[in-house]
């Protein structure tokens, strides 16, 4: 992706319940670091074969100073089975999931969860990647594949911890500034 391109930034996350983590996360506070928002449902096929699964290993390759992941728990079909923070907490446990994982807050009148209608989801799994400046940089529904995942975190990545490039120095300036050239020097 280039910097030319437009990247919308990302909407706040509407939590109705934090798991694993001690404090509740926002993106705001991520800033500096990537983040990879997983949405999946633990009823949906492919989130159990393939999006947890994804989620878990960039989870367990980068370091969380570099990407967080987050998972998403949008529930917009059957409600009563997956909808609660217990059925949620006893899924985290048998899956054994390490990741901050968030119930997103259900709409009081809808079946789409708030977070997942300011993201516009198509539905689950879905993948969002937001750079260390709080844009989204991808939104994909469906099973994405780890290669091209990959490669964008550590595009994302590297562009967070990439030097910034200065000038050349022009005559008669260093490090701490430039000297008047009529002016004698000490």
């Amino acid at each position: 992706m280039t910097s030319s391109a437009y990247h919308p930034a990302a909407p706040p996350l509407q939590v109705a319940q934090w798991f694993n983590t001690r404090v509740p996360l926002s993106l705001e506070s991520l800033r500096g670091r990537v983040v990879l928002l997983h949405a999946f449902q633990m009823l949906c096929p492919g989130c159990v074969e393939h999006g947890i699964p994804q989620a878990r290993r960039v989870h367990e390759t980068f370091s969380p100073d570099q990407v967080t992941v987050i998972g998403l728990h949008s529930v917009f079909e059957h409600h009563a089975v997956q909808g609660t923070p217990a059925a949620l907490q006893a899924f985290i446990h048998e899956y054994r999931l390490r990741f901050p994982i968030a119930l997103d807050q259900p709409h009081p009148t809808r079946n789409i969860p708030l977070t997942m209608q300011e993201l516009m989801l198509q539905g689950t799994p879905s993948v969002v990647v937001i750079d260390t400046l709080g844009r989204v940089r991808l939104h994909h529904f469906g099973h994405l594949d780890d290669l091209r995942l990959g490669a964008l975190l550590g595009q994302l990545v590297g562009e967070a911890t990439a030097p910034v490039a200065s000038a050349p120095a022009a005559p008669g300036c260093d490090d701490h500034g430039c000297a008047r050239p009529d002016l004698p020097q000490s």
